[in-house]
């Protein structure tokens, strides 16, 4: 640099200190900066829905319909946006199964309830048949946290006779944590009779279900026929298997069909949507009635957690009916992780210990 061109000395006397100010608050800011993505929770009641972000991204959402007859989450995705769950009957996507229109992301409800059938029901119901039918209302948003690398949501709800009397109020706490090729949604469910006895009478039809993207369904070589309890039959065909890579693994070591209608603390689903290998897992936990739970684990897409249908998964060995007297309640904690990548049943394990002895 010639002479010439040298600045000022007094005009670098001047600007040195506000450049040694800029650069230590440059460096206080970045050892500051909190660690991890940040949670949030949109709240649009007009829209019946809480939507669920992680850096701006879009997790999962809380949604309460009127065409559907229970709030649920809808839909789940992994920390890379791949959709897990089924989109019929909201939001229909081609090659997918269209049965069971009750099945819709992620939810809580039961098939007999003081003989009303909370599980199945759906505008699908024809109007003579729904005095047996039970609906779940969300009343309201009670609280909403948001924040770095996790966030709450409390709602409450009621659960109505068709003749729109209450027999239940649910008071429900989501929290959403997110890290690393990870998603885990914890549901704390708290329910309370109201003035009468409620019994929960054993059903196969429960409690905590999700309904799969066609990708982690079992690959199933013939059309099959189910029956809800009420006896209704549900045709489920036979469909193109080349992108079906689903596979059930329980904590007990069973696998496959095999994981129906057994017990387990844990129960993960493993397969491959695009290129991502993916498990997803529900955790059961010890304080539950009915632990360990019976696994309502179907191939063609139907992974539930079932602790109350006793009799009908021992083949009337056990038997629960479990009962609330009036203003009792009861409370039912689920984990469900939702994981990039193949996972070991000792990685599994491993997080039902951790949800178990009540840590992240």
């Amino acid at each position: 640099m010639s002479k010439a061109s040298k600045p000022p000395r007094r005009l670098l006397d001047a600007c040195l200190p506000a450049l040694f100010i800029a650069l230590l608050c440059w460096s206080a800011s970045a050892q500051t900066k909190p660690a991890g993505s940040e949670v949030k929770l949109v709240p649009d009641e007009a829209g019946r829905r809480v939507d669920v972000l992680v850096d701006g991204k879009p997790f999962t959402s809380y949604i309460w319909p009127e065409s559907i007859k229970k709030p649920v989450l809808f839909p789940l995705r992994t920390a890379s946006g791949t959709v897990v769950t089924r989109g019929y009957p909201l939001e229909p996507r081609p090659g997918e199964r269209v049965d069971h229109p009750h099945h819709v992301g992620l939810w809580f409800n039961y098939g007999d309830v003081n003989g009303l059938d909370f599980w199945n029901n759906s505008e699908a119901i024809k109007p003579e048949e729904k005095d047996k039918y039970g609906t779940i209302r969300h009343s309201r948003i009670k609280r909403t946290k948001s924040g770095r690398n996790q966030a709450e949501l409390e709602v409450e709800m009621v659960w109505l006779g068709p003749d729109g009397k209450p027999l239940l109020n649910e008071d429900t706490t989501f929290v959403f944590h997110a890290g690393e090729n990870e998603r885990v949604i914890d549901r704390i469910t708290r329910l309370t009779a109201l003035d009468r006895r409620v019994v929960f009478n054993d059903n196969k039809e429960g409690v905590l279900g999700i309904r799969v993207a066609r990708q982690l369904e079992q690959p199933a070589d013939k059309a099959e026929v189910f029956t809800d309890a009420s006896g209704k039959a549900t045709a489920i065909a036979k469909l193109d298997n080349t992108v079906v890579t689903g596979i059930y693994r329980s904590s007990e070591g069973k696998t496959g069909d095999a994981v129906w209608g057994t017990r387990g603390k844990w129960t993960a689903l493993s397969g491959q949507i695009g290129n991502e290998p993916i498990t997803l897992a529900v955790l059961d936990h010890p304080d539950n009635p009915g632990y360990p739970t019976y696994w309502h684990a179907r191939g063609y897409g139907l992974f539930a957690a079932n602790p109350l249908g006793q009799k009908v998964f021992s083949e009337g060995k056990q038997k629960l009916n479990f009962t609330l007297e009036a203003h009792q309640s009861v409370t039912f904690r689920y984990r469900v992780l939702i994981l990039s990548g193949a996972k070991s049943a000792q990685d599994i394990k491993t997080q039902f210990e951790t949800f178990a002895a009540g840590n992240k």
